[in-house]
């Protein structure tokens, strides 16, 4: 590690210091390295290290600190390094990088209480032609600072997304906003349009007339 702070200086100009606070050591530890370092020159095998902390480092950063030990391992092993996921998760813990776990978005679909509008579309997510069939759905996405909620609309003819808009509240007004930026999309002539959601993912009630256009 301490190989790794001081090429930090050498090659970008990173002071030790800097580096020092972001990896959690203490520079009296480092000076100690580097005044040993004058008197015994290091060992092939604490060469190696260095350099396996700084691959890994690297690998760990370019993932945007969210890979483990096995992933990390596989990216080594692609480079050319013959190392287990043992010796990787060791460093790792030495260079205290924890990989965080990516969270998937969460579909809000689920059955809800209000009854349903006729169902027009049959489970036949296709179209024939632009603006006859648009599909919408509201995704919870947890953030560092709470939960945000999406709403998109999408023409199934095209697969193109129409219009999206983004909360902190998952509610009809969300929807809404969400189809109103399809409509402006498309001009603000949509007679004769779909829109089908699946039941409780838009917060609302849509009512839709024979000709199939809806309304909330």
């Amino acid at each position: 590690m301490a190989a790794f702070i001081s090429s930090q200086k050498t090659e970008h100009g990173i002071d030790h210091t800097i580096s020092c606070r972001a990896l959690g050591v203490s520079q009296s530890w480092y000076y100690k390295w580097k005044n040993r370092i004058g008197q015994d020159a290091p060992t092939a095998r604490q060469r190696r290290r260095a350099d396996l902390d700084e691959e890994i480092t690297r690998s760990f950063e370019a993932s945007g600190s969210t890979y483990g030990s096995p992933r990390i391992t596989r990216d080594l092993h692609e480079a050319g390094w013959r190392v287990s996921e043992n010796t990787v998760a060791a460093r790792m813990a030495e260079l205290r990088l924890a990989g965080r776990v990516r969270r998937k978005p969460r579909s809000l679909t689920r059955q809800g209480k209000r009854p349903a509008a006729p169902d027009l579309v049959r489970r036949k997510f296709t179209a024939p032609a632009a603006d006859v069939l648009w599909c919408g759905d509201v995704t919870q996405i947890d953030t560092d600072e709470g939960k945000l909620y999406l709403a998109t609309v999408e023409d199934l003819f095209s697969r193109r997304l129409l219009g999206y808009a983004m909360s902190e509240h998952h509610d009809a007004a969300l929807t809404c906003a969400s189809l109103q930026m399809a409509v402006a999309t498309r001009g603000g002539d949509v007679d004769g349009v779909i829109f089908h959601s699946d039941r409780d993912s838009s917060q609302g009630t849509f009512a839709r007339s024979a000709d199939g256009s809806g309304s909330p």
